[in-house]
């Protein structure tokens, strides 16, 4: 385990990044080979989990909410599927992440983004009780801008 002086203070969200890529098959679609989108969000919910379990660490991690999902582009039988997720926002015990959602053609190698989600997982003990996480750290500008926008969408989500 790294102990530089910033895995003291938290770890940053290049610690649980996630990249998937899924192969699309005609029993994830219907009959015109469009990919249902139940699928889909089987993993957006998939990878979410395991970003946030790789920056929660000793906790179970379960999904509390998943915001809003435009299907911008549909997804076909025979792309890939890629996933992309980090953490955006980490308040006690609850984090925000987001998923990229992107449709590979292989046949033409175009890539065409097909959605986004903002996923709110929670951090729970063995009792099932909300249990701290670690900070997120911020490096950059970036990193400043996506927690206060993370942040601005928790406050929503609470009201």
């Amino acid at each position: 385990m790294d102990m530089s002086k910033d895995s003291l203070r938290g770890k940053h969200s290049n610690d649980s990044k996630s990249e998937t890529t899924i192969m699309m098959l005609p029993s994830d679609a219907n009959p015109k080979g469009n990919v249902f989108g139940g699928v889909i969000l089987k993993h957006i919910d998939l990878i979410a989990g395991l970003v946030a379990k790789r920056h929660a660490g000793h906790a179970n991690v379960v999904t509390a909410s998943i915001d809003r999902v435009a299907f911008l582009k549909p997804v076909f039988i025979g792309n890939a599927l890629i996933l992309s997720a980090r953490l955006n926002y980490v308040k006690r015990s609850s984090m925000e992440v987001e998923v990229i959602i992107m449709a590979d053609d292989l046949d033409s190698g175009e890539r065409t983004l097909t959605g986004t989600a903002f996923v709110t997982v929670v951090a729970l003990d063995d009792a099932g009780k909300p249990v701290k996480v670690t900070p997120l750290i911020l490096r950059t500008e970036d990193d400043r801008r996506r927690f206060l926008e993370g942040e601005s969408r928790m406050n929503a989500r609470l009201k």
